[in-house]
Protein backbone atom coordinates (compact mmCIF):
# COMPACT_ATOMS: atom_id res chain seq x y z
CA UNK A 1 0.00 0.00 0.00
CA UNK A 2 1.46 3.40 -0.86
CA UNK A 3 2.76 5.09 2.19
CA UNK A 4 2.30 8.55 0.67
CA UNK A 5 -1.71 8.03 0.32
CA UNK A 6 -1.64 6.84 3.83
CA UNK A 7 -0.16 9.91 5.06
CA UNK A 8 -2.20 11.92 2.49
CA UNK A 9 -5.13 10.08 3.79
CA UNK A 10 -4.60 10.91 7.47
CA UNK A 11 -4.57 14.29 7.01
CA UNK A 12 -7.86 14.38 5.24
CA UNK A 13 -9.26 12.51 7.90
CA UNK A 14 -7.96 15.27 10.63
CA UNK A 15 -8.55 18.14 8.86
CA UNK A 16 -11.98 17.38 7.63
CA UNK A 17 -11.28 15.74 4.41
CA UNK A 18 -10.11 19.19 2.79
CA UNK A 19 -7.54 17.50 -0.28
CA UNK A 20 -4.10 17.34 0.52
CA UNK A 21 -4.28 19.55 3.17
CA UNK A 22 -0.96 20.73 4.90
CA UNK A 23 0.92 17.72 3.06
CA UNK A 24 4.16 18.75 2.27
CA UNK A 25 6.49 15.75 1.98
CA UNK A 26 5.33 14.49 -1.68
CA UNK A 27 8.65 14.50 -3.90
CA UNK A 28 8.86 17.12 -6.54
CA UNK A 29 10.30 17.55 -8.63
CA UNK A 30 15.61 3.40 -11.93
CA UNK A 31 21.37 -11.75 -25.51
CA UNK A 32 24.85 -12.75 -26.84
CA UNK A 33 27.11 -9.72 -25.97
CA UNK A 34 30.66 -8.66 -26.70
CA UNK A 35 33.72 -9.36 -24.82
CA UNK A 36 33.95 -7.70 -21.71
CA UNK A 37 35.92 -4.13 -22.53
CA UNK A 38 38.77 -3.20 -19.89
CA UNK A 39 38.88 -0.48 -16.90
CA UNK A 40 39.01 3.28 -18.23
CA UNK A 41 39.05 5.87 -15.73
CA UNK A 42 36.89 8.97 -16.24
CA UNK A 43 38.07 11.39 -18.60
CA UNK A 44 36.00 13.59 -21.66
CA UNK A 45 35.19 11.55 -24.67
CA UNK A 46 33.08 12.19 -27.13
CA UNK A 47 30.55 9.30 -28.37
CA UNK A 48 32.64 6.35 -29.02
CA UNK A 49 32.77 5.87 -33.62
CA UNK A 50 31.47 2.51 -32.55
CA UNK A 51 28.60 3.23 -30.87
CA UNK A 52 26.46 0.82 -33.11
CA UNK A 53 28.09 -2.28 -32.45
CA UNK A 54 27.77 -1.31 -28.52
CA UNK A 55 23.82 -1.79 -28.73
CA UNK A 56 22.02 -5.33 -28.63
CA UNK A 57 18.46 -4.81 -28.28
CA UNK A 58 18.14 -1.66 -27.04
CA UNK A 59 21.01 -2.06 -24.53
CA UNK A 60 24.44 -0.13 -24.32
CA UNK A 61 27.48 -1.62 -23.12
CA UNK A 62 28.86 0.70 -20.43
CA UNK A 63 32.31 0.34 -20.42
CA UNK A 64 34.08 -0.53 -16.81
CA UNK A 65 35.69 2.23 -14.89
CA UNK A 66 36.69 4.18 -11.72
CA UNK A 67 34.68 8.14 -11.35
CA UNK A 68 34.58 10.74 -8.64
CA UNK A 69 30.93 10.26 -7.75
CA UNK A 70 28.69 12.94 -6.03
CA UNK A 71 28.61 16.53 -7.04
CA UNK A 72 31.50 18.39 -7.82
CA UNK A 73 30.33 21.82 -7.88
CA UNK A 74 29.04 23.84 -5.67
CA UNK A 75 25.62 23.79 -6.85
CA UNK A 76 24.92 20.52 -5.28
CA UNK A 77 22.91 19.63 -2.24
CA UNK A 78 24.01 18.15 0.88
CA UNK A 79 23.56 14.41 0.36
CA UNK A 80 25.56 15.00 -3.01
CA UNK A 81 28.62 15.26 -0.92
CA UNK A 82 31.23 14.53 -0.52
CA UNK A 83 32.82 13.28 -3.99
CA UNK A 84 33.95 9.56 -3.46
CA UNK A 85 35.99 7.26 -5.72
CA UNK A 86 33.83 4.56 -7.30
CA UNK A 87 34.65 1.43 -9.50
CA UNK A 88 32.76 -0.63 -11.58
CA UNK A 89 32.66 -3.31 -14.15
CA UNK A 90 31.08 -2.90 -17.29
CA UNK A 91 27.25 -3.72 -17.35
CA UNK A 92 24.67 -3.57 -20.26
CA UNK A 93 21.83 -0.24 -20.04
CA UNK A 94 18.43 0.35 -21.52
CA UNK A 95 19.44 2.87 -24.19
CA UNK A 96 15.64 4.73 -23.06
CA UNK A 97 13.72 4.87 -20.38
CA UNK A 98 11.00 1.70 -20.44
CA UNK A 99 8.34 3.00 -22.77
CA UNK A 100 4.41 2.53 -22.66
CA UNK A 101 4.31 -0.31 -25.32
CA UNK A 102 7.14 -2.28 -23.38
CA UNK A 103 5.48 -2.03 -20.07
CA UNK A 104 2.11 -2.96 -21.79
CA UNK A 105 3.77 -5.96 -23.13
CA UNK A 106 5.05 -7.29 -19.62
CA UNK A 107 1.16 -6.63 -18.22
CA UNK A 108 -0.34 -8.49 -20.99
CA UNK A 109 2.15 -11.25 -20.61
CA UNK A 110 1.61 -11.58 -16.80
CA UNK A 111 -1.50 -9.93 -15.87
CA UNK A 112 0.11 -7.80 -13.49
CA UNK A 113 -1.41 -4.58 -11.26
CA UNK A 114 0.71 -1.62 -10.58
CA UNK A 115 0.52 -0.06 -7.09
CA UNK A 116 -1.56 2.47 -8.35
CA UNK A 117 -3.92 0.65 -9.81
CA UNK A 118 -4.81 -1.13 -6.40
CA UNK A 119 -7.46 0.20 -3.85
CA UNK A 120 -6.02 0.88 -0.24
CA UNK A 121 -6.67 -2.11 1.94
CA UNK A 122 -8.27 -0.62 5.30
CA UNK A 123 -7.55 -3.43 7.62
CA UNK A 124 -4.07 -3.34 6.29
CA UNK A 125 -3.51 0.17 6.41
CA UNK A 126 -5.04 0.59 10.29
CA UNK A 127 -1.60 -1.46 11.17
CA UNK A 128 0.13 1.87 9.89
CA UNK A 129 -1.77 4.59 11.56
CA UNK A 130 -2.58 5.64 14.95
CA UNK A 131 -5.12 3.50 17.37
CA UNK A 132 -8.38 5.10 16.55
CA UNK A 133 -7.89 6.52 13.49
CA UNK A 134 -11.50 6.71 11.82
CA UNK A 135 -12.00 4.82 8.45
CA UNK A 136 -11.98 7.02 5.55
CA UNK A 137 -14.93 7.40 2.91
CA UNK A 138 -14.66 4.87 0.29
CA UNK A 139 -13.83 7.27 -2.27
CA UNK A 140 -10.49 8.02 -0.93
CA UNK A 141 -9.50 4.50 -0.45
CA UNK A 142 -9.94 3.89 -4.05
CA UNK A 143 -7.18 3.05 -6.51
CA UNK A 144 -5.34 6.77 -7.24
CA UNK A 145 -2.12 8.22 -8.10
CA UNK A 146 -0.55 11.64 -7.48
CA UNK A 147 -0.97 14.04 -10.74
CA UNK A 148 0.26 17.34 -11.05
CA UNK A 149 -1.43 20.11 -11.44
CA UNK A 150 -0.23 23.37 -12.50
CA UNK A 151 -1.29 26.24 -10.66
CA UNK A 152 -2.71 29.60 -11.75
CA UNK A 153 0.23 31.98 -10.34
CA UNK A 154 3.26 31.94 -8.39
CA UNK A 155 3.19 29.67 -4.96
CA UNK A 156 5.04 28.72 -2.37
CA UNK A 157 7.66 26.70 -3.66
CA UNK A 158 7.96 24.52 -0.24
CA UNK A 159 4.34 23.65 -0.21
CA UNK A 160 4.07 20.56 -2.74
CA UNK A 161 0.31 20.32 -2.34
CA UNK A 162 -0.51 23.25 -4.36
CA UNK A 163 0.73 21.46 -7.85
CA UNK A 164 0.45 17.67 -6.83
CA UNK A 165 -2.91 15.65 -6.29
CA UNK A 166 -4.37 12.63 -5.40
CA UNK A 167 -6.30 11.54 -8.61
CA UNK A 168 -8.81 8.48 -8.95
CA UNK A 169 -7.72 5.99 -11.66
CA UNK A 170 -4.71 8.20 -12.75
CA UNK A 171 -1.97 4.86 -13.40
CA UNK A 172 0.08 4.02 -15.58
CA UNK A 173 -2.93 3.75 -18.60
CA UNK A 174 -4.21 6.73 -17.11
CA UNK A 175 -1.15 9.33 -16.14
CA UNK A 176 -2.52 12.56 -15.86
CA UNK A 177 -5.97 11.01 -14.40
CA UNK A 178 -9.23 8.76 -15.89
CA UNK A 179 -9.43 11.56 -18.66
CA UNK A 180 -6.12 10.38 -19.81
CA UNK A 181 -4.75 7.99 -22.28
CA UNK A 182 -1.42 6.79 -23.85
CA UNK A 183 -2.99 6.72 -27.06
CA UNK A 184 -0.31 7.97 -29.75
CA UNK A 185 2.43 7.89 -26.79
CA UNK A 186 3.59 3.84 -26.92
CA UNK A 187 7.37 5.84 -27.22
CA UNK A 188 6.94 7.46 -24.87
CA UNK A 189 8.23 6.43 -20.66
CA UNK A 190 6.12 4.65 -18.76
CA UNK A 191 4.81 6.53 -15.10
CA UNK A 192 2.86 6.16 -12.51
CA UNK A 193 4.93 3.14 -11.74
CA UNK A 194 6.12 2.67 -8.08
CA UNK A 195 9.76 0.59 -7.39
CA UNK A 196 8.03 -2.33 -6.94
CA UNK A 197 6.16 -2.43 -10.35
CA UNK A 198 9.65 -1.48 -11.98
CA UNK A 199 11.38 -4.41 -10.40
CA UNK A 200 8.45 -6.37 -11.36
CA UNK A 201 9.00 -5.56 -14.98
CA UNK A 202 12.78 -5.97 -14.37
CA UNK A 203 12.54 -9.57 -13.07
CA UNK A 204 10.02 -10.42 -16.04
CA UNK A 205 12.48 -8.66 -18.63
CA UNK A 206 15.45 -10.52 -17.38
CA UNK A 207 16.94 -7.61 -16.22
CA UNK A 208 17.79 -5.86 -12.88
CA UNK A 209 17.53 -1.78 -12.06
CA UNK A 210 20.60 0.33 -11.62
CA UNK A 211 22.43 0.98 -8.89
CA UNK A 212 22.69 4.46 -8.24
CA UNK A 213 26.44 4.18 -8.99
CA UNK A 214 25.47 2.46 -12.42
CA UNK A 215 23.36 5.23 -13.05
CA UNK A 216 25.41 8.31 -12.33
CA UNK A 217 28.46 6.76 -14.29
CA UNK A 218 26.18 5.63 -16.93
CA UNK A 219 24.65 9.41 -16.93
CA UNK A 220 28.23 10.92 -16.99
CA UNK A 221 29.02 9.48 -20.65
CA UNK A 222 32.88 9.30 -20.41
CA UNK A 223 32.87 13.03 -19.63
CA UNK A 224 34.57 13.79 -15.78
CA UNK A 225 33.48 16.17 -13.70
CA UNK A 226 30.93 17.79 -15.68
CA UNK A 227 27.59 18.98 -14.09
CA UNK A 228 25.32 17.11 -16.75
CA UNK A 229 24.65 14.35 -19.12
CA UNK A 230 25.64 16.55 -22.22
CA UNK A 231 28.63 18.90 -20.30
CA UNK A 232 28.87 21.79 -18.92
CA UNK A 233 26.53 23.98 -20.52
CA UNK A 234 23.35 25.25 -18.75
CA UNK A 235 20.66 23.39 -19.61
CA UNK A 236 18.34 27.32 -20.89
CA UNK A 237 21.96 27.75 -23.50
CA UNK A 238 22.26 26.72 -26.79
CA UNK A 239 20.25 24.07 -28.11
CA UNK A 240 17.46 22.17 -26.79
CA UNK A 241 19.34 19.33 -24.50
CA UNK A 242 16.14 17.65 -22.64
CA UNK A 243 12.69 17.80 -21.82
CA UNK A 244 12.39 20.08 -18.69
CA UNK A 245 10.26 22.89 -17.65
CA UNK A 246 10.57 25.81 -19.37
CA UNK A 247 9.17 29.47 -18.04
CA UNK A 248 8.25 29.76 -14.71
CA UNK A 249 7.56 26.76 -12.13
CA UNK A 250 4.54 25.77 -11.50
CA UNK A 251 2.32 28.19 -14.16
CA UNK A 252 4.02 29.05 -16.56
CA UNK A 253 5.90 25.77 -18.73
CA UNK A 254 6.67 27.57 -22.30
CA UNK A 255 7.47 24.28 -23.89
CA UNK A 256 10.41 25.67 -26.16
CA UNK A 257 11.65 21.51 -25.76
CA UNK A 258 7.62 21.29 -27.61
CA UNK A 259 6.59 19.48 -24.38
CA UNK A 260 4.47 20.91 -21.95
CA UNK A 261 3.42 19.31 -19.08
CA UNK A 262 3.85 15.87 -20.14
CA UNK A 263 6.64 13.62 -21.73
CA UNK A 264 8.35 13.42 -24.44
CA UNK A 265 8.84 10.36 -26.50
CA UNK A 266 12.23 8.44 -25.83
CA UNK A 267 15.55 9.29 -28.24
CA UNK A 268 13.60 12.93 -28.95
CA UNK A 269 17.14 14.80 -27.99
CA UNK A 270 20.63 13.74 -28.40
CA UNK A 271 21.97 11.01 -26.59
CA UNK A 272 25.22 11.21 -24.29
CA UNK A 273 28.55 10.11 -24.70
CA UNK A 274 27.38 6.40 -24.00
CA UNK A 275 24.57 6.27 -26.24
CA UNK A 276 22.10 6.77 -23.72
CA UNK A 277 18.86 8.85 -24.07
CA UNK A 278 17.25 11.34 -21.78
CA UNK A 279 19.85 10.94 -18.61
CA UNK A 280 18.69 14.29 -17.58
CA UNK A 281 15.33 15.43 -17.64
CA UNK A 282 11.73 13.64 -18.76
CA UNK A 283 11.17 11.40 -16.43
CA UNK A 284 12.73 11.05 -12.31
CA UNK A 285 14.02 7.21 -13.20
CA UNK A 286 14.05 4.53 -10.26
CA UNK A 287 17.54 2.67 -8.81
CA UNK A 288 17.76 -0.13 -6.78
CA UNK A 289 19.12 1.36 -3.54
CA UNK A 290 18.05 2.01 -0.75
CA UNK A 291 18.34 5.85 0.33
CA UNK A 292 20.21 7.85 2.91
CA UNK A 293 21.93 10.96 3.27
CA UNK A 294 24.65 10.26 4.97
CA UNK A 295 25.32 7.18 2.70
CA UNK A 296 28.50 8.82 0.31
CA UNK A 297 29.95 10.15 3.96
CA UNK A 298 30.42 6.02 4.80
CA UNK A 299 31.98 5.91 1.11
CA UNK A 300 34.51 8.32 1.39
CA UNK A 301 37.21 6.94 2.78
CA UNK A 302 38.44 3.93 0.22
CA UNK A 303 37.65 3.43 -2.81
CA UNK A 304 34.42 2.03 -3.09
CA UNK A 305 33.94 -1.12 -5.77
CA UNK A 306 30.20 -1.65 -6.92
CA UNK A 307 28.58 -0.45 -4.24
CA UNK A 308 24.97 -1.40 -3.97
CA UNK A 309 23.57 1.15 -1.61
CA UNK A 310 22.65 1.15 2.22
CA UNK A 311 21.15 -1.96 4.02
CA UNK A 312 18.05 0.39 5.01
CA UNK A 313 17.16 3.68 4.35
CA UNK A 314 16.91 6.69 6.21
CA UNK A 315 14.86 10.29 5.30
CA UNK A 316 15.21 12.69 8.22
CA UNK A 317 12.35 14.17 6.61
CA UNK A 318 10.23 11.14 7.09
CA UNK A 319 12.08 9.21 9.28
CA UNK A 320 9.57 6.31 9.59
CA UNK A 321 9.23 5.60 5.74
CA UNK A 322 11.58 3.87 3.63
CA UNK A 323 12.96 5.23 0.51
CA UNK A 324 14.43 4.47 -3.12
CA UNK A 325 16.94 6.37 -4.53
CA UNK A 326 15.31 8.41 -7.76
CA UNK A 327 17.99 10.05 -10.74
CA UNK A 328 17.45 11.90 -13.73
CA UNK A 329 14.90 14.93 -12.87
CA UNK A 330 11.94 15.11 -15.20
CA UNK A 331 9.77 17.25 -17.83
CA UNK A 332 9.10 19.53 -14.06
CA UNK A 333 12.57 20.06 -13.88
CA UNK A 334 13.31 23.93 -13.88
CA UNK A 335 17.10 26.07 -12.84
CA UNK A 336 14.80 27.86 -10.06
CA UNK A 337 13.14 25.29 -8.69
CA UNK A 338 14.94 21.70 -8.65
CA UNK A 339 17.71 21.28 -11.75
CA UNK A 340 17.85 17.40 -11.19
CA UNK A 341 18.80 17.03 -14.42
CA UNK A 342 22.56 17.61 -13.36
CA UNK A 343 24.15 14.01 -13.17
CA UNK A 344 24.66 14.05 -9.22
CA UNK A 345 21.57 15.11 -8.46
CA UNK A 346 19.55 12.81 -5.98
CA UNK A 347 15.73 12.12 -5.32
CA UNK A 348 13.86 10.05 -2.85
CA UNK A 349 10.49 8.32 -2.84
CA UNK A 350 8.62 5.49 -0.87
CA UNK A 351 9.14 2.28 -2.65
CA UNK A 352 5.23 1.57 -2.97
CA UNK A 353 4.37 5.11 -4.56
CA UNK A 354 4.35 6.23 -8.05
CA UNK A 355 3.91 9.38 -9.99
CA UNK A 356 3.22 11.50 -13.17
CA UNK A 357 7.04 12.15 -13.82
CA UNK A 358 8.58 8.83 -12.78
CA UNK A 359 9.61 5.82 -14.53
CA UNK A 360 12.51 3.80 -15.13
CA UNK A 361 15.55 1.86 -17.04
CA UNK A 362 16.69 -1.46 -16.90
CA UNK A 363 20.50 -3.06 -16.82
CA UNK A 364 21.93 -6.48 -17.38
CA UNK A 365 24.96 -8.50 -15.99
CA UNK A 366 27.95 -8.70 -18.86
Amino acid sequence: MTRLKIKVLLALIFCGFSMLAQTKKIPVCHVPVPTKRGFILAKNVSKPSNAKELIVQGMVRIPAGIFGMGSHTKEGRTDEYPVHMVKLPGFWMDQTEVTNAQFQEFVQATGYVTTAERPIDWEEMKKQVPVGTPKPPDSLLAASSLVFMPTTGPVNLNDYSQWWQFKRGADWRHPSGPLSDIKGKENHPVVQVSWDDAQAYAKWAGKRLPTEAEWEWAARGGLKNMEYPWGAESVDKGKIKANTWQGKFPYQDEAKDGYKFTTAPVKSFQANGFGLSDMGGNVWEWCFDNYRPDYYKVLKPKLAISPRGPKDSFDPDEPGIPKKVMRGGSFLCNDSYCASYRVAARMKSSPDSGLEHTGFRCVKDL
